[in-house]
């Protein structure tokens, strides 16, 4: 299994108790949707390792977990500060304009019927997520919210906006310098 076959669940923050148990920050939008998981792949130098759990306890974005033969604090101390990986075949389905950020990427860009450019990576930063597109060689970022992001056609691999007025202009006008 690849990184790039699957996305980041979250990862270990902590160990937890004297018996294996770690903790993980989950970084999903529905944690709950994970209380049945089984197994896992754990990132461990640039290679994917696979885990079965023996149990996982979910706790609002933090879940609670005892990896099979994973039976002392020294043990679950490795896997500390290490991400945690599920195959992207699990992630649930969507509806018909929802979407997630690893989609889009290579989609095409529009504000209106205008072509901006490729969409070449999704920034996750507090307090907002980006859509960094190439505009003719010029990075441009785009707020990635429901009032910008009007549309996405998935069977066209192209993403309809609505550009807050001047966007363009504050990019364009920095690189005529």
């Amino acid at each position: 299994m690849r990184v790039d076959d699957c996305y980041q669940l979250g990862f270990v923050t902590k160990t937890h108790g004297l018996k294996g148990e770690i903790q993980i920050l989950l970084d999903v939008d529905i944690p709950e949707q994970y209380k049945n998981l089984e197994s896992m792949f754990v990132l461990r130098n640039n290679t994917l390792v696979p885990f079965f759990l023996e149990h996982i306890h979910i706790q609002g974005n933090k879940a609670l977990v005892k990896i099979d033969e994973v039976d002392t604090i020294e043990e679950a101390k490795t896997f500390v500060s290490s991400e945690i990986y599920l195959p992207l075949s699990f992630l649930p389905e969507l509806e018909d304009n929802q979407f997630y950020f690893h989609e889009i990427i290579g989609y095409e860009l529009f504000d209106g019927e205008k072509s901006i450019g490729k969409i070449k990576n999704i920034y996750t930063l507090s307090p907002q997520d980006l859509i960094e597109v190439d505009y003719n060689g010029v990075e441009i970022l785009v707020p990635l919210n429901d009032h910008i992001i009007i549309k996405v056609d998935k069977k066209q691999s192209k993403v309809y906006a609505e550009l807050p007025i001047g966007l363009l202009d504050v990019y364009l006008n920095d690189n005529e310098d």
